[in-house]
């Protein structure tokens, strides 16, 4: 199934349009590569889908338990390197909203974290650190 339509729209940037939804994401080429980094790059994209994918599934997970995730975030770093120029690490700092979660739920919401699709998608070459803290609310 087709997902989306991605357009070169000219000045190193693309206009990426969700096929389903009609919502759109604009990527642009960053500063360190010949572009004006107004905008999400391509591995911005990326390491960015990582975090939105652990949270989503853990989402789905808490959802399911009856737990209440609302307000968690991540914050992301990506690590670029050269020869070739590639993602080689990506740093995900998370704050789970805990409301009154025990350490079985942490368990199960951490390893949901780190088995989510975007993260078995990645090359295993690409170091992938998860911060991850659960904050009273």
């Amino acid at each position: 199934m087709i997902v989306s339509k991605v357009t070169y729209t000219g000045g190193l940037r693309t206009s990426m349009l969700h096929l389903r939804s009609g919502n759109t994401v604009i990527t642009d080429a960053p500063v360190d590569n010949n572009g004006r980094g107004a905008a999400f790059s391509p591995t911005d994209t990326v390491a960015s889908a990582l975090a939105a994918c652990m949270l989503t599934m853990m989402g789905i997970a808490a959802e399911s338990k009856g737990w209440n995730l609302e307000g968690s975030s991540a914050e992301v770093t990506k690590i670029m390197g050269t020869h070739p120029r590639r993602i080689t690490g990506i740093e995900i700092s998370m704050t789970v909203m805990d409301r009154q979660l025990d350490d079985k739920a942490r368990q199960i919401l951490e390893h949901t974290a780190r088995t989510c699709p975007v993260w078995q998608s990645l090359h295993p070459d690409i170091a992938i650190t998860l911060h991850l803290a659960f904050e009273a609310c």
